[in-house]
């Protein structure tokens, strides 16, 4: 059976790979991931923060300061708390190159238009095959409008794609006004690849401190669907190839993200809970579905199920809508 997929640019073995995660910290683990399957390996984000703390204040940073109040030092954790620092990260991008035979794609989450473009060079001269921008932004400031936080992304990839000459991909929040049409301008900037979606993990609040609470919660099955929505709308209509990420525990959930347009799957909670072999199962359940279903190769399922295969995608979508609607039923009582 013929898995292979075409992402970033990369020729790769199959469409599963782990996600961001801590995982990539432990060579060992990186390495029974690689024996696992994994057709790529990606990095956690290096966050600006931790390499301009020193230098410069990060919350005295001029472009960081239009997002960040004084009162919010307290949320940021202290730099002794992240795994890796700048430098940690760049060596362990150089060890995961040389322990490993598959691409390697790291991840950054900058601030200032120096940040990125400065530290995109540095991962790329330390190895890197691809680089994942990782856009966390919440536009909370009411006078900031939807084109600014759309031209900030856009501008973002702009600098990024100009300073480096490996791919880049940009993981991006479903949070957009126009998902669809930001995609079209990050194409039109000559970005290899979407990956669908930033998990944005909510802060709870502590009633008794006063104070917000940051829990991290694996992902769910259930959360697969709102990128299954974008990965269909996108599949077909832009040039770069597209990702999914987050909800994808099973060789199922991977199946309908590829049928949904995507060219590469990235798997997290499931290796969290389960431990580095579970891509090795993940990947012989695909392989296994598709040839008891007849399939010659992976290429043929993937984006069948796109909505470049509905007449009239609007009316899908909403008659899919009221639809759903209607069909609760009452049970019991």
């Amino acid at each position: 059976m013929d898995l292979s997929t075409d992402y970033l640019g990369l020729r790769l073995k199959h469409p599963l790979m782990p996600g961001a995660s801590p995982l990539v910290n432990d060579l060992d683990v990186v390495r029974r991931l690689e024996d696992a399957g994994a057709s790529a390996i990606v990095m956690h984000s290096l966050f600006e923060e931790q390499i301009t703390h020193e230098q410069m204040g990060m919350l005295e940073a001029r472009e960081a300061a239009a997002f960040i109040s004084p009162e919010a030092r307290g949320f940021f954790p202290a730099l002794d708390r992240y795994a890796l620092g700048p430098e940690g990260y760049l060596e362990q991008v150089r060890r995961i190159k040389d322990a490993v035979a598959v691409p390697v794609i790291a991840s950054l989450n900058g601030v200032t238009a120096s940040g990125w473009t400065r530290h995109a060079r540095l991962i790329e001269q330390a190895g890197a095959d691809a680089l994942e921008l990782n856009i966390y932004t919440l536009a909370t400031d009411p006078d900031l409008d939807a084109a600014d936080v759309e031209e900030r992304a856009v501008e973002v990839v702009r600098m990024v794609r100009r300073a480096v000459g490996i791919p880049v991909a940009v993981k991006l929040s479903p949070f957009y006004s126009s998902l669809a049409n930001l995609a079209h301008w990050l194409d039109r900037e000559g970005v290899d690849g979407l990956v669908l979606f930033n998990r944005f993990y909510q802060p709870d609040i502590d009633v008794e401190a006063l104070e917000a609470a940051p829990r991290l919660e694996l992902s769910t099955p259930s959360e697969l669907r709102l990128r299954l929505r974008w990965l269909a709308n996108l599949s077909g209509r832009i040039r770069p190839s597209l990702a999914a990420s987050g909800g994808v525990h099973s060789a199922v959930d991977a199946l309908k993200a590829v049928m949904a347009g995507a060219h590469a799957v990235q798997v997290v909670s499931a290796l969290l809970q389960h431990g580095p072999e579970r891509l090795g199962v993940l990947i012989r359940d695909l392989e296994r579905w598709l040839e008891e279903h007849e399939y010659d190769s992976l290429a043929q399922a993937q984006g069948s199920m796109n909505l470049l295969r509905c007449p009239d995608p609007a009316a899908f979508e909403r008659g899919n809508y009221q639809k759903i609607l209607q069909s609760w039923k009452r049970v019991g009582w």
